[in-house]
C-alpha cells in the first residue's frame, strides 16, 4: 500500500523552495531547493518529485500583500502555479505565506544556521512553514 502525499512549494523569482508532507499528512519535511529558471527544466523536476513521492496535491504559497491583496509577485506565482498543475496533472491549492520568509528566518536563526549566505535555506525552509500551516488547518 502506498500512501498519497503533499508536496509544498515557496515559488520565488530565482529559486523554489520545495518541502513534502509525511505519509501520514502529518508534518511538512524539508526536501531541496531547485533554480526557477529555464523553467522547462523546473517543471520537469517538481513532475519527477510528485511521481516518485506519490503526491496528490500541491499547495502553492501565495504571497499576499500585507492588507491581503494581490499583487505583481502572487500574479507571477500564480502564473507559475497554473504551468505546474497543467505540467502535472495535479490540484494546486494557494496558501496564504505572508511572513513566512521571516518566520523562516527566526527559525533558521534560532538554529544557529547561516542563512544570509544561503538563501536557498530561507526558500525550504518557507516551503515547509507554508505546507506544514496546511497541514495542521487540514486537520482541523
Amino acid at each position: 500500500m502506498s500512501f498519497e502525499r503533499i508536496i509544498g512549494l515557496d515559488v520565488g523569482s530565482k529559486r523554489i523552495g520545495i518541502a513534502l508532507s509525511d505519509p501520514l499528512l502529518i508534518t511538512a519535511q524539508p526536501l531541496k531547493t531547485i533554480n526557477r529558471e529555464p523553467e522547462e527544466k523546473s517543471l520537469q523536476e517538481i513532475s519527477a518529485i510528485c511521481a516518485e513521492n506519490n503526491v496528490k496535491t500541491v499547495i502553492v504559497g501565495l504571497p499576499k500583500n500585507m492588507n491581503g491583496s494581490i499583487g505583481e509577485q502572487a500574479i507571477d506565482c500564480q502564473q507559475y502555479a497554473d504551468k505546474v498543475k497543467n505540467h502535472t496533472g495535479l490540484e494546486v491549492i494557494f496558501e496564504d505565506e505572508r511572513l513566512t520568509s521571516y518566520q523562516a528566518e527566526k527559525v533558521l536563526a534560532l538554529q544557529n544556521k547561516k542563512y544570509t549566505r544561503n538563501k536557498g535555506l530561507v526558500d525550504v525552509t518557507s516551503a515547509v512553514i507554508i505546507l506544514q500551516q496546511y497541514l495542521d488547518r487540514r486537520r482541523h
